[in-house]
């Protein structure tokens, strides 16, 4: 299914010029993956912290992206720099988890936004990637499927947070979206399941 997540490849392209530059200054793909999740753990105590104060909402899609441009960076620079490492298998795996979890769950914080509702949406994210990196354990590759992956989430959580920051006032309408984004997130996990058992029955 169609997913954000099919927009890497130019994306990468586009940000190979700078991956270069990192990698002959001697940066590595560990260190990037580790910025990654500090920066966005640290965005999401501001949220938590203020309650979802409106500068704080406004950086969650700037953050967001920077965060998507890093992942894209540590993966080029393990794969074309021999820089890949089962340590950095692990922290980006963990990373992105993590990094999920400290943005998008204080949203849950701001009065009029269903706790309950956030806390499922990122819960099924979580299972999500698991269900991707499952997929590796019965042989097939790691999933992506979509229709909401990872890159899907992110612009998911950086258009709600844009509308809050933008003074829309939290109701029916968060209610409305977190329901469609748990029922895409369960379809996602139901595709990469199958994607990955379809592809382990040759």
């Amino acid at each position: 299914m169609v997913s954000v997540y099919d927009l890497k490849p130019k994306f990468q392209n586009l940000l190979r010029p700078l991956c270069t530059g990192l990698a002959r200054a001697g940066v590595t793909a560990n260190q990037v993956t580790t910025s990654a999740a500090v920066m966005s753990i640290a965005l999401g105590c501001a949220i938590a912290a203020t309650r979802g104060a409106t500068w704080a909402l406004y950086l969650m899609p700037p953050v967001l992206f920077a965060r998507m441009a890093l992942n894209a960076i540590d993966g080029m620079l393990a794969r074309e720099f021999n820089q890949k490492s089962r340590l950095g298998a692990v922290l980006n795996e963990l990373g992105d988890v993590v990094s999920d979890t400290a943005l998008y769950l204080p949203l849950a914080l701001i009065a009029g936004v269903s706790p309950i509702l956030v806390s499922l949406v990122v819960v099924i994210g979580v299972i999500t990637e698991m269900a991707g990196v499952v997929a590796v354990q019965i042989g097939a590759a790691r999933r992506y499927d979509g229709p909401f992956g990872k890159s899907d989430r992110a612009l998911f959580f950086g258009a709600v947070a844009l509308a809050l920051a933008m003074g829309l006032q939290p109701g029916l309408w968060t209610d409305v979206v977190l329901i469609l984004a748990a029922l895409a997130g369960l379809l996602t996990i139901l595709n990469r399941a199958r994607g990955a058992l379809k592809e382990t029955a040759v």
